[in-house]
């Protein structure tokens, strides 16, 4: 499958001129596009409702990777299917950057509760860790690409301090929840980033990767946490089916306390691309919205449908 050469299928822009990029998470692709702009010519592989720890590169994502002039991936085993890839396009003499690794040290980091020596790759949850990503990407596009290297720096710069704008944003936000319900319950346990930077504790149903499945005990011993702590909204995300939350939901309801479930969250994947969640600011303000909402909606305890 390593097959040098390029395809502009799925090229968010294409020019000569340009530098080739190839990003594999629309996560990471949003970063590239803000840091990137006019000079360079970006290829999404993952696009909405994407998870990216099930997803297996095609024969064509292989090609357009072995043409691109830079692969940018988040790492920290996020991308698990495709992790002999990197080295390989490395070996290529093709530059590759992997954001986690590169601009979180090892002291910022959240370890992994299922894989010994390992860490939680979902970093971009705490909005100051993805600030320091688009720094070292900049960083990095002007090593790759010198003649810009004054642009892509401003325009890190500049949306590093947009970053720091959304990042008071969810503080904020989430301070307004009654510490008593500042529990946040979801698909799968990618929100500790979120948990830690803005003091709510976070419950998934899965691990930090949707490759460990939930099994009946998992199903029962969180019905039993959030009947406990009377919980009342728990949310699904748009990468991961919510089937897993709806036995949830039936386990609460059997203990005689009803629990919502809410809109869902923006976890391994943005959202359409035009639309507000299509970028990482607007993800992250739907999340932090849709969690203020459901946790401290006075209705919240009434029985509902899974919204959307």
């Amino acid at each position: 499958m390593l097959v040098a050469g390029c395809s502009s299928s799925g090229a968010d822009s294409t020019s000569e001129d340009r530098v080739s990029v190839v990003a594999t998470t629309n996560v990471v692709g949003d970063l590239v596009r803000q840091v990137g702009g006019d000079a360079v010519a970006l290829t999404t592989l993952m696009g909405p409702g994407i998870d990216p720890h099930q997803y297996n590169a095609s024969e064509g994502d292989v090609q357009r990777m072995a043409g691109a002039d830079m692969v940018v991936y988040n790492g920290l085993h996020l991308e698990g299917k495709m992790v002999d890839l990197f080295p390989e396009m490395d070996r290529r003499g093709i530059s590759t950057t992997a954001l986690a690794e590169a601009s979180v040290p090892d002291s910022l980091r959240i370890g992994s509760t299922e894989y010994a020596s390992a860490y939680d790759p979902h970093v971009w949850f705490d909005v100051s860790l993805w600030r320091r990503a688009a720094l070292h990407l900049g960083d990095a596009l002007a090593d790759l690409d010198p003649d810009h290297a004054t642009a892509y720096r401003e325009r890190a710069a500049d949306y590093a301090a947009r970053l720091d704008s959304l990042d008071t944003y969810a503080r904020e936000q989430i301070a307004t929840i009654p510490e008593t319900q500042r529990v946040l319950v979801t698909s799968h346990d990618a929100f500790r980033y979120l948990g830690a930077a803005y003091d709510i504790e976070v419950r998934g149903l899965q691990g930090i990767s949707t490759d460990s499945e939930a099994g009946t005990a998992d199903v029962q011993a969180l019905a039993g946490f959030i009947a406990e702590r009377q919980i009342p909204t728990i949310f699904a995300e748009t990468s991961v089916s919510e089937r897993g939350l709806q036995a949830v939901q039936e386990a609460v309801r059997s203990r005689g306390f009803e629990v919502q479930l809410g809109n869902a969250l923006y976890g391994d994947a943005l959202g359409d691309a035009g639309t507000p969640t299509g970028t990482y600011i607007g993800a992250v303000r739907h999340n932090i919205d849709t969690i203020v909402e459901g946790l401290t909606d006075s209705d919240s305890a009434a029985p509902t449908t899974a919204r959307r």
